[in-house]
């Protein structure tokens, strides 16, 4: 129904005509950012091919999400990924097609474990012939799975889950059996009512090599293995007698997704099922063969984590999108030096830039890390299948720290950012109801970040005792460091005000010294493991963020190919990042001897300093990233800078609550006037 606010607009300036000023003030090519930015990657095409069709399903319309309650976001979630997998068909999509078209929805799918967890599991840990079999069972979704690790009362702590695959040598099947309440396997996604199948990670119990089967038999466990299981009947999809299965309930975010409970009793499966790439049980003898590297039966654990890694760019760099469109447009108070000129752009206050541009600066170098990591990864796993082990260790420590440390940045950043919009942030049309509840659940899936930052440091250790032995290859920085200690001498600090090369070899500095301290205390000095948990969590972060310093600077480097303004703005981006954190954490880099203190109280200003010269180009930095609006689903972030109208349009307009006349009255029992809704009528639905 149109009334007299149709015809109202926003004063002047407009947000379309600032977004316009704003981008044409900044000599950076957006087109040309973006091509460098995907460069090698066929992700522009694919999303300017894709989104059309998106948008084209009213089923995928994003209007009216919010406003549901959780069943009703699932069922929601579930038509629309059955939509999808029937859009593959029908384009004939293939799997990067089918993942961007996932993102750009922005559901966390009910299928999303089976093409993720499930499919890499069943391609890393499956012997051949399983693979077989399986693969074109998923492939062509005539099963779902699942991944089922965490239980109720472990996760994190893999060795320590509770449930049992008890090998049955008369029947050459396995028994899977949760003695307790806590052995009920949690928090599993996609399995609560989607999934038919799932990867259950079990101990396995054999017996001892001299047991007989007729009287008591003692078994012995060789730790958590995967197992391929059928939770549910492909007709009925009921579980079958013995498994208890289904959805947690509601939680922080994820509303879209059927997070699993699952208990066994003495459920029997063949043996087929035990996943027999890398460890093996005899069907005759029940001999059990261990894995060459035990660790490699944790491989979904360490795809999942590199590609967190990578995927954590793009979730901020949709925070600082809304924010750096927004708060370019709004304006508030004047300056109190200029009383008589107009009020200011909320990014012109140094007290906003301080907190939003250095995470612009860190979604691009968030973007080189994330290559990096996705390309560690892929290079290990053809290492790993031609039978070479050597890389593991360091992927697995890479993408446990990278992660701790990346997925913090972006929760912490999203909030950052929220924060920074002031009172429309908070509200349902900012685009961070979904976006930053959802994300949370990053710092813990796949390893809570401090407990994971513990496998990164015992890695490092390693690799400085390798040093302090004198094993060929050591890092450079490590030795540095154990001759410097040796020695007793000083080390000169970096002038890292005028070299972007001695901002790298800083944080190597600060990382290693890190190092060489948890290595004194625990090697040389034998001081507990868990008296030096701080410890050995700042030596993690100290290291990731040396890789993320020193992969940013390269990848800027390197890149001689960009046109000088675009190439001096991501230098100043780079220098943005490694200075703002420096400064964080200051007093690290004093104690290592990689600054020196009158560098450090320069340092405030001189984050300012790169701030200015960033500042004429954050939005047309933040456009480079070709984030669609329907992506965004932002009145603040619109691409056009009509926020005023769309924040408008959506409260008016679209709010289905508005479209309800209440009966405010306490002494009558009507709640919904004409209705005949009452508390009675309310209880019901509850």
């Amino acid at each position: 129904m149109s009334d007299f606010a149709d015809w109202l607009k926003p004063r002047e300036p407009s947000g379309p005509t600032i977004l316009a000023r704003e981008r044409a003030q900044s000599g950076i090519s957006v087109g040309e950012l973006s091509r460098a930015l995907f460069a090698g990657d066929d992700y522009l095409e694919r999303q300017a091919r894709i989104l059309p069709i998106l948008e084209a399903e009213p089923l995928f319309d994003k209007k009216q999400q919010a406003n549901l309650s959780r069943p009703d976001l699932y069922k929601l979630a579930l038509a629309r990924a059955k939509l999808l997998r029937r859009l593959v068909d029908k384009h004939g999509w293939d799997i990067n097609d089918y993942k961007l078209a996932e993102t750009l929805v922005d559901d966390v799918s009910p299928y999303y474990l089976h093409m993720h967890m499930f499919v890499t599991t069943i391609r890393e840990q499956a012997s051949d012939a399983q693979q077989a079999h399986l693969m074109p069972l998923i492939e062509s979704f005539k099963i779902i799975g699942a991944y089922a690790q965490t239980e109720l009362g472990h996760g994190s702590n893999v060795q320590g889950i509770e449930l049992e695959a008890r090998w049955d040598p008369l029947s050459k099947e396995f028994i899977l059996h949760s003695p307790t309440l806590t052995a009920s396997k949690w928090w599993n996604g996609s399995l609560g009512r989607t999934a038919n199948y799932a990867i259950v990670v079990a101990q396995l119990l054999l017996p001892k090599p001299d047991a007989r089967t007729g009287g008591h038999t003692e078994y012995v466990s060789h730790g958590p293995h995967p197992f391929v299981v059928q939770v549910r009947d492909l007709k009925t999809h009921q579980p079958p007698k013995g498994v208890v299965i289904g959805d947690i309930g509601p939680k922080f975010g994820y509303g879209t997704i059927d997070n699993a409970y699952m208990l066994f009793d003495n459920f029997r499966i063949p043996h087929s099922a035990f996943l027999s790439r890398y460890a093996k049980v005899d069907p005759e003898t029940g001999a059990y063969s261990k894995p060459a590297i035990p660790a490699v039966v944790y491989g979904t654990m360490t795809y999942v984590r590199s590609l967190i890694v990578h995927q954590s760019r793009l979730s901020l760099a949709r925070a600082v999108t809304i924010a750096v469109r927004y708060t370019t447009i709004r304006r508030q108070f004047r300056d109190r030096d200029n009383t008589d000129g107009p009020e200011v752009a909320v990014l012109d206050y140094p007290t906003v830039q301080i907190r939003i541009l250095p995470l612009l600066a860190a979604t691009y170098a968030l973007h080189y890390t994330g290559l990096a990591m996705q390309k560690k990864y892929s290079d290990a796993r053809k290492e790993i299948e031609k039978g070479d082990f050597s890389s593991l260790a360091h992927m697995h420590s890479m993408s446990s720290g990278l992660k701790s440390l990346c997925t913090n940045i972006v929760a912490d950043g999203i909030e950052t950012c929220r924060r920074a919009l002031g009172g429309h942030g908070y509200g349902g049309a900012s685009g961070f109801t979904r976006l930053y509840p959802d994300y949370l659940s990053r710092v813990t899936v796949e390893g809570d970040n401090w407990m994971i930052t513990q496998q990164v440091a015992s890695y490092l250790i390693k690799r400085m005792t390798e040093a302090a032995s004198g094993k060929p290859g050591s890092d450079a920085s490590h030795l540095e460091i154990l001759h410097a200690q040796a020695s007793g001498r000083t080390l000169h600090p970096y002038n890292i005000l005028d070299s972007d090369t001695a901002l790298v070899k800083a944080f190597r500095r600060r990382a290693s010294f890190q190092v060489y301290g948890i290595y004194v205390n625990r090697v040389l000095r034998k001081t507990p493991w868990t008296s030096l948990m701080i410890q050995l969590n700042k030596a993690s972060h100290a290291q990731s963020m040396a890789m993320i310093v020193e992969l940013f600077y390269e990848a800027v480097a390197r890149n001689e190919g960009l046109s000088p303004t675009i190439r001096a703005a991501l230098l100043d981006l780079y220098r943005l990042f490694a200075c703002y954190y420096l400064e964080l954490e200051g007093n690290d880099f004093i104690r290592a001897g990689a600054v020196s203190q009158s560098e450090l109280n320069a340092l405030p200003a001189h984050i300012q300093q790169l701030m200015a010269k960033i500042r004429p180009h954050a939005v047309n930095l933040v456009d480079a990233w070709m984030i669609p609006d329907y992506l965004l689903d932002s009145a603040l972030g619109r691409y056009d800078g009509k926020v005023y109208e769309e924040l408008f349009h959506r409260a008016h307009r679209l709010n289905p609550l508005n479209k309800i006349t209440f009966n405010p009255n306490y002494w009558e029992d009507e709640i919904v006037k004409g209705t005949g809704d009452n508390w009675s009528s309310i209880l019901a639905k509850l």
